[in-house]
Formats: structure tokens, C-alpha cells, sequence
């Protein structure tokens, strides 16, 4: 078996994102993995550990998670059962099936997934892979920044990181990456979409919130509760974590920006991170005195995303200018 199932991918340099943030702006493009984003370094790392032996694992998922589970266990010859919710786009469903899954739709958000998926664990025996709120799977996640550390070299760290936040599981294994390589003090950038933003909700309640519904198109960031983890480094010290959000159409404004003058596609999730640095709210947060008005390199995480294509964003695009 492979000794992991991630791809150590490229990091670019974005002059056109440096021009606008007036700083060097480096893509970790997370985008170009077999599953199409970052989870399947985590999922991957805890299906080696924890799913060797199993009939089968199950899985609830926006999208990501779901694609990166049933990835895993192809390449492992193992059973995989995806549950999504409702409010996932049938190409979702299709890729997953591509994939040997058994696909369930289950509820109308993650949550109501997630709990159908932990009741099969339970009565049918199977491994149950969490989409971002366990240990293995930040661990997975840290090995993006120790890659980011070899590629820039020695001597070179980035003046801040920018990542999108659902549940919770990227900014996680970020953080433990960050610590792995010595750069606790690097500031974080944490962004979400409003009406999927359960991180800043607990970031201004100084506590772990629950959200009452989901009501942003950005679905996989559609997690109603952060992982208490996430909601803990936030309150530490030693780390620095700016939660901020931005609107559906500023997340959906960057993706087709991103799409225009990198020439990928991303989906809304990660045009949350993206949206940062075309909103001019990174100047903004060096003009508060948030940032260092002389930023090293912004490390941007291009999270990436297989629930987009162009009919999807097609769809999005009538949908937020309706």
C-alpha cells in the first residue's frame, strides 16, 4: 500500500495576488489532489491507522470529506458508504458513485448526515471517518505546512496564512503544522462565509456555539458547530487567528476572479479564503494594525473543492444576483 494516498502539491507564486496585497502571495494549489481538496490528508491518515482491518467505512460529507473517503477506500479495497445531505449537487452525488461509493442522502445540512452516518458505525460495525473534528485527520493536515516550509526554504517563513473555515478540521491541522515547523507565531487569517460562519459565531460568544440553520450557498462550509479544538486555539495566546467573513457574492466574486487570472476552479467554500485578498480585507485588517503593514509572504491554502463545474457556478452565479 502507498505510504500515504496525498500528493505533495505546488506552490505557486500568484503575481496578480501579490499585486493587489502589495506582498509575495503563495498557493498552496491543495486544489490538485486525487480527491480535488486538502481532506484527503487527513482522511487518508486516519483511514491508514484506523481502517485496515474494516468491512467498510462510512462517511457524512458536504462533498470533500465524502470524495476523499471514498478515494481512500478504493485504493484500500475496502467498502465505503458516503452520507450526504440534501442540499449537496447532484454532480456530488455522481463523482462519489464514480468513486464505488454507496451514496444516502440523509437530512437537509451535514449535521443531519453526520448523525445517520454515526448510527450505521454503530449497528453495522462499520469505521466511522469524521469529516474534520479528530486528531489523525489534523495531523493528516499538518503535513500541507511542513511542505510549505521545504518549499520556501530556510530562513523564509510566511508573514500570515489564510484559510477557510467549515467544521473546523483545516485550521486545526494547520495550527499543528504551524507548531511542527516552528511558526506558532505566523498570524491566521480564518474565513467563512455569512450564514455558515459557526467559528465566529463561538470566536464573538467566547464560546461553542450552535448555529440554527445553514443559509449560505458555500455548503461545505456548512457546519452548524465548530470543533471545540478549533474554538480553543482561538482562545490561546500564543497563536494569533483573525476570524472574519465575507458575503456569498464577495466568496463567489473571487472564485470567478480566481478562475479568470489562475485559471482554476475552485469551489464557494474555498473562494471564502480567496475572497480576502480581492476584497482589499487584508489591506484593511495592515490598516487596523491587525496585520504587519510589511507582510512577509501571504500563504494562501487554495482548499479547492470537487462540488463545482461550470454549470454549478452557473447555477450560484442566478442564485445570489436574483
Amino acid at each position: 500500500m502507498a505510504e500515504h494516498f496525498h500528493l505533495n502539491t505546488p506552490l505557486l507564486e500568484s503575481v496578480s495576488m501579490s499585486k493587489r496585497v502589495g506582498a509575495t502571495v503563495y498557493l498552496k494549489m491543495e486544489n490538485s489532489q486525487p480527491s480535488g481538496s486538502f481532506k484527503i490528508r487527513g482522511i487518508g491518515h486516519l483511514c491508514q491507522q484506523l481502517a485496515t482491518q474494516s468491512k467498510g467505512v462510512v462517511c457524512s460529507s458536504g462533498g470533500n470529506a465524502g470524495m476523499a473517503a471514498a478515494y481512500v477506500a478504493r485504493k484500500m479495497s475496502v467498502p465505503a458508504t458516503i452520507i450526504v445531505p440534501s442540499s449537496s449537487p447532484q454532480l456530488v452525488v455522481q463523482r462519489l458513485q464514480d468513486e464505488g461509493a454507496t451514496v444516502r442522502i440523509v437530512g437537509k445540512v451535514w449535521d443531519d448526515a453526520n448523525a445517520e452516518a454515526l448510527r450505521l458505525a454503530e449497528t453495522e460495525g462499520l469505521t466511522y471517518v469524521p469529516p474534520f473534528d479528530h486528531p489523525l485527520l489534523w495531523q493528516g493536515h499538518a503535513t500541507m505546512i511542513t511542505e510549505v516550509a521545504a518549499s520556501l526554504g530556510p530562513g523564509v517563513k510566511p508573514g500570515a496564512v489564510l484559510v477557510s473555515v467549515g467544521g473546523g478540521g483545516l485550521l486545526c491541522g494547520v495550527i499543528q503544522g504551524l507548531k511542527d515547523t516552528g511558526w506558532s507565531d505566523v498570524p491566521i487569517i480564518a474565513m467563512e462565509t455569512v450564514g455558515a460562519d459557526c467559528f465566529n459565531a463561538a470566536v464573538k460568544a467566547g464560546k461553542v456555539v450552535t448555529l440554527d440553520d445553514i443559509t449560505s450557498e458555500a455548503k461545505c462550509l456548512g457546519a452548524k458547530t465548530v470543533c471545540t479544538k478549533a474554538f480553543e486555539y482561538s482562545q490561546r495566546s500564543e497563536f494569533t487567528i483573525i476570524s472574519e467573513i465575507v458575503t456569498d457574492q464577495e466568496a463567489l466574486q473571487a472564485v470567478e476572479t480566481f478562475l479568470d487570472e489562475e485559471r482554476v476552479l475552485v469551489e464557494m467554500a474555498c473562494g471564502a479564503a480567496l475572497a480576502a485578498v480581492y476584497t482589499g480585507l487584508i489591506r484593511r485588517l495592515q490598516e487596523e494594525g491587525r496585520l504587519p503593514s510589511l507582510l512577509g509572504p501571504l500563504l494562501v491554502i487554495v482548499c479547492g473543492g470537487s462540488s463545482v463545474d461550470m454549470k454549478q457556478l452557473a447555477t450560484l452565479k442566478h442564485k445570489l444576483q436574483t
